[in-house]
């Protein structure tokens, strides 16, 4: 008997903090990137070595650039 493999991505996880190569996956981006993204909208927690990044902050903080702007999508 052949086994399917249940494919989910880690925001259907319900996952709260993720590593930013994480992150980077998720969110189809570079790591460095992402961690300039984490670090400007202050998501990071710091724990010894381990840094994890808040995915609520991230969301939150992307929706700031969403584009409103009519004239943009001509």
């Amino acid at each position: 008997m052949i086994r399917k493999k249940q494919i989910r991505t880690k925001k259907t996880n319900n996952k709260r903090f993720v590593r930013y190569s994480e992150g980077a996956e998720m969110y189809s981006m570079s790591v460095s990137k992402f961690m300039q993204l984490a670090k400007d909208a202050k998501a990071c927690y710091k724990v010894n070595q381990l840094v994890l990044v808040n995915l609520d902050i991230i969301d939150e903080y992307l929706e700031t650039f969403h584009i409103v702007d009519d004239e943009f999508y001509k």
